[in-house]
């Protein structure tokens, strides 16, 4: 394994906008040797884009979910890795294809997992200009997340993330859809992995009012209700309403911002918009163990 070797993962639809500047940026992060895009069945040049940009790229034919996307995606790394096409890394970072420069911060989610401090770090984004969500999914991933594991997130729907190589193991498949980042955290805390939150101030193209965004956040509360329903969040009791965990004490911060796995952050963090992203599979490339299915294309 190659000492600070960083591999970035892009699931992007429809993304030719901003995918190249996204491209660029992960570049020039200190340790990233490759970025792979993962075009997920997108209908315009987001492949060309990532391609003149210095990015492999997995071109699916067809959409098929953000979890997808990541799925195949790193069936794909972990097959170049293994024919030794590409280095075996440290870490691997998955990325937003529509941070544009703003993916250059990804280094302060690097950072503790490069140094052993971390097995997974999630970046904690400040909130979104232009953002129109009412805080519902945020607020329903967030409680269940707490249900689940007594830990209680900030950023609980961010798609920006740093994970140790050797601690993917616990976390594979990633959940299909839109449920992979609360499916990822509850399994990486279940397992006993160093989970923290890093503040980075990045900037996504955020959902708004109107009727697109409302269906963006209604297919994604399904897929997190999914996730959580899968992983036992809720606990009926007699009466029929869910069970909260005994205990949610607060967690105090550390360094830069990062709240540690064995500290359990309290209640009340502001409901901010999730991080919308794309989605995919994996082509001729080898395939991860199966996933349970992705929802519908768009999901």
């Amino acid at each position: 394994m190659s000492a600070g070797t960083v591999l970035a993962l892009v699931p992007a639809k429809d993304e030719a906008d901003r995918v190249g500047a996204t491209v660029r940026a992960l570049r020039q992060l200190p340790g990233v040797a490759e970025v792979l895009v993962v075009s997920d069945g997108s209908t315009d040049a987001t492949a060309a884009r990532a391609l003149e940009a210095g990015a492999h790229c997995l071109d699916l034919p067809r959409n098929l979910g953000k979890g997808g996307a990541l799925n195949a995606g790193l069936a794909a790394l972990m097959g170049r890795v293994a024919e030794r096409l590409s280095p075996e890394p440290a870490a691997l970072l998955l990325a937003d294809a529509d941070l544009a420069d703003t993916a250059a911060r990804l280094d302060r989610l690097l950072t503790p997992v490069l140094a052993g401090e971390a097995d997974l770090a999630i970046a904690d984004l400040p909130a979104q200009q232009g953002a129109g969500g009412f805080g519902a999914a945020m607020g329903l991933a967030r409680r269940g997340m707490a249900r689940a594991t007594g830990r209680t997130m900030a950023e609980p729907l961010s798609g920006q993330r740093a994970i140790r190589w050797e601690a993917l193991p616990a976390l594979l498949p990633f959940a299909p859809g839109f449920g992979v980042e609360v499916a990822m955290t509850i399994d990486a805390l279940r397992a006993g992995l160093r989970v923290i939150e890093v503040e980075v101030d990045l900037h996504h193209n955020a959902t708004g009012k109107d009727l697109a965004g409302i269906l963006h956040r209604a297919r994604q509360a399904r897929a997190i209700t999914r996730e959580l329903t899968r992983r036992k969040a809720w606990r009926p009791t007699r009466n029929g309403q869910a069970a909260r965990p005994d205990t949610e004490a607060p967690a105090a911060k550390g360094p830069a911002g990062q709240a540690h796995v064995d500290q359990a952050p309290g209640a009340g963090a502001p409901d901010r918009e999730g991080s919308p992203t794309a989605r995919g599979d994996g082509g001729g490339f080898p395939q991860p163990p199966a996933a349970p299915p992705d929802p519908p294309p768009g999901g």
